[in-house]
């Protein structure tokens, strides 16, 4: 596998069985969802085979449903070609109902006994029923199975499409790649359990350990520096253990054949003057040169994007306000009336349930989307900047350079590429497209184009989504040090403890608060 230039996997050989419960592990940008597309059939490697021998359901990083008309329902069922057969069962019950005479309802009931038989044939009641359990384990109320997926919130539609990866593979081989991400914690339970009992494949990619730690019962770790995968049959605690076991292993044959290649280079030295042995010189150097090449070369220390958040520029006391702000999809009402005052330098967490309008708040107040009533207020001095959860504000097919130039226009193409550099896009890696981009990778791009924008008012739709523990600790950091205001929506505890909220909104009421202790509880309902 390549990613532009960059030879990301080479030669590489592994198989997964029914009941392997793979973690699939590596740095940011290794080449792990790459790895998964290529599993899934959606790309093919420049050479090398994948062989699939089953279904496989693959759940993307930022899937999206493809038709966002199509019902929750619909959708999941379709996992397993059930939607035509429940829609024509639908139709043929209507077309009953609705019939006009005897022989009109002869028809209709022949029509109907057809769709049933295909209904059923394809698992009929019970896979319907299945259907539904599965979206309830993952948080999706009965109220929003009949609706279309466009109308649901960006959290809801990544449940959809879990439902339906895990609906769809329960025979075969899941592919799952951060499937946590806008998860409750009810929901990661479900998750979990429901992971451990499948008697298929597993392939699943996450930075959550505890996921890893009580599902997988192998390891493959993507290591990027020799374009290999490390196939480890183990748990993770154990994989963790003989990974620091092989680390002080190699240190000390390292440290055992440097101290005794650097004795032959000096016993070398005192020889070769004389000609007598001054050829015993020379095969002494050369041995001690072949004892450091027969080495495993060192392991190079993985780099961690400096994160940082921009100086705010100087704003009046109250730069950003809404008054009585509405929205509604579909006829179903999101935000009812919220009324929110970000004062200068203040700390406000919004809590809530998926479904309640956290995100579409955020888009709102930054000017992506548009309230149905009520009114946005922009206060003196006000520069706003925006990180959204789905990356909306990435082109995919622009260039990362051009992508974080079109963010901070300011900059000079020098000054680019050191902040670029600085988020660990270096070489090559400026010119990739963004829409080839890790999930990880994008969001370290996204922060990136924060950096001068002189922001004074932050609003952050889950900014440690998809990063590494490393990436993760930096943004939690550089939230915790950010002196400007801040409005932010998470369902990590990290992200919480770093941002030390002075106030709360709960939605779907709109109820403004100061922030306690006693509102963190509920951040697992979130």
């Amino acid at each position: 596998m390549r990613a532009g230039a960059h030879t990301l996997l080479s030669h590489v050989s592994f198989t997964v069985s029914p009941g392997d419960r793979v973690g699939l592990v590596g740095r940011n940008g290794a080449g792990k969802t790459t790895l998964m597309t290529a599993l899934a059939g959606l790309t093919a490697p420049p050479a090398g085979t994948v062989t699939r021998t089953g279904p496989v359901g693959y759940l993307a990083q930022d899937s999206r449903a493809a038709d966002p008309a199509v019902t929750v329902t619909d959708r999941i069922l379709a996992a397993r070609d059930l939607d035509g057969a429940l829609r024509r069962l639908r139709a043929a019950e209507a077309a009953m109902a609705d019939a006009t005479g005897p022989a009109a309802l002869e028809r209709a009931m022949r029509a109907y006994g057809r769709a049933e038989a295909g209904f059923q044939a394809g698992g009929g009641y019970a896979a319907e029923a299945e259907a539904a359990r599965v979206a309830a384990g993952l948080g999706l109320p009965d109220r929003v199975l009949g609706e279309p997926v466009g109308a649901l919130s960006g959290g809801q539609r990544r449940r959809v499409e879990l439902a339906r990866v895990l609906f769809g593979g329960h025979r075969g081989t899941l592919l799952v790649d951060e499937p946590t991400n806008h998860l409750d914690a009810d929901s990661v339970a479900w998750l979990r359990g429901f992971l451990r009992g499948h008697q298929g494949g597993l392939v699943l990619i996450s930075h959550d350990t505890s996921l890893l730690a009580d599902v997988v019962n192998r390891v493959f770790h993507l290591d990027a520096d020799r374009a290999r995968v490390d196939v480890h049959n183990t748990g993770w605690e154990a994989y963790l253990a003989q990974r620091d076991a092989d680390a002080r292993r190699r240190a000390r044959e390292r440290a055992n054949a440097e101290r005794k290649a650097a004795a032959l280079h000096a016993q070398a030295d005192r020889m070769k003057a004389r000609s007598s042995t001054a050829v015993t010189a020379r095969s002494m150097a050369r041995r001690a040169d072949r004892m450091l090449a027969a080495l495993e070369p060192a392991r190079r220390v993985e780099k961690v994007a400096r994160i940082r958040l921009p100086e705010p520029l100087p704003c009046g006391r109250t730069p950003l306000g809404a008054v009585r702000l509405t929205k509604a999809y579909g006829g179903r009402t999101v935000l009812g009336g919220v009324d929110l005052a970000v004062d200068r330098g203040s700390r406000l967490v919004v809590l809530g349930p998926n479904g309640a309008g956290k995100t579409t708040l955020l888009r709102i107040l930054a000017g992506v989307e548009v309230p149905d009533g009520g009114r946005v207020v922009r206060g003196h001095g006000l520069r706003l900047g925006y990180f959204a959860q789905e990356h909306d504000t990435l082109l995919s097919g622009r260039t990362v350079r051009d992508n974080l130039a079109a963010a901070a226009p300011h900059l000079t193409d020098g000054e680019v590429r050191g902040v670029l550099g600085a988020f660990l896009f270096t070489g090559d890696d400026a010119d990739k497209p963004a829409g080839v981009l890790s999930g990880g990778e994008r969001t370290r791009l996204a922060l990136a184009g924060l950096v001068h924008s002189g922001a004074n008012v932050l609003l952050l739709d889950e900014p440690t989504n998809h990063l590494d523990p490393a990436s993760r600790a930096e943004v939690l950091a550089a939230v915790g040090s950010y002196p400007g205001a801040l409005v932010m929506v998470t369902h990590d505890e990290g992200a919480l403890d770093a941002l030390r909220p002075d106030r709360v909104l709960l939605l779907p009421d709109g109820d403004e608060d100061l922030w306690s202790d006693d509102h963190r509880e509920l951040l697992a309902l979130t």
